[in-house]
């Protein structure tokens, strides 16, 4: 088992994975690591679907394009969830709160999930495992994941998590350091400054993507992750949001 340092500074996104099966002594440390994840209220408005059946991941493969999504042995999908909440309320008599029909409600379930991810992401890479966080699944298809993955109302996909045991072990890419990460006391003033940094950052991406192993390219960090922005343009996740119960008004 790997020292919380070592899982945390030496985490890289994994996307080719051993036929090995992960142990299951692994998965429980996992299970375990994301149940005990802070959420909200501690109202854990979050749920995992553990995808192990080799036909179901064929077919999130063929909707993203994703192979590490075919290829791992487990495949995590969190989900933000106001399902299970909804029913013991309704069992119980009481009145669920439109919280689903809040701006605040959606960022809750999301944060939460999120958290629970990043919980799996550290217990795997302690237990040696490769992972690859995959958040083209929330937007490639909304409705048909949502069908294959049989999701009642109230709930909808905030990512995917590869697992396996690693076949590669890629190069670490350039991070922002600590004067873009992290502002004292309130947002940085210091426009000139901060912009001389983030071009600094950008020509160290650059840099990177052209001589890292495997495959390279000629891409700098702003431009290419703009042309991501652009994409996003077109998804109609609000549309898709209130098909699954979030009407969301304020």
């Amino acid at each position: 088992m790997k020292d919380v340092k070592e899982a945390l500074l030496g985490r890289t996104s994994v996307r080719r994975y051993e036929y090995d099966e992960i142990p299951e002594e692994s998965m429980e440390f996992i299970r375990q690591a994301v149940e005990n994840t802070p959420t909200s209220y501690n109202g854990q408005q979050f749920s995992v679907i553990d995808i192990t059946d080799q036909e179901l991941k064929e077919k999130l493969y063929q909707l993203t394009n994703q192979k590490q999504i075919k290829t791992c042995k487990h495949f995590l999908v969190f989900l933000s969830d106001y399902n299970k909440i909804s029913l013991l309320a309704t069992k119980k008599g009481l009145e669920m709160p439109a919280i689903t029909n809040t701006m605040d409600g959606v960022c809750i379930g999301i944060i939460d999930a999120s958290l629970a991810m990043m919980s799996a992401v550290v217990a795997a890479q302690a237990c040696g495992l490769g992972s690859n966080c995959i958040g083209y699944l929330r937007t490639v298809d909304p409705r048909a994941v949502a069908e294959l993955l049989e999701l009642p109302k109230g709930v909808f996909v905030v990512c995917g998590l590869a697992l396996g045991v690693p076949r590669e072990h890629p190069d670490h890419k350039p991070k922002q350091g600590t004067p873009l990460v992290f502002h004292s006391n309130h947002y940085r003033q210091d426009d000139s400054k901060m912009l001389e940094e983030l071009e600094a950052y950008d020509n160290e991406v650059s840099h990177y993507n052209r001589t890292r192993s495997g495959s390279t390219s000629e891409n700098d960090w702003c431009g290419h992750i703009l042309d991501y922005y652009r994409h996003a343009c077109d998804y109609r996740i609000l549309d898709y949001l209130r098909e699954q119960g979030y009407d969301i008004k304020r």
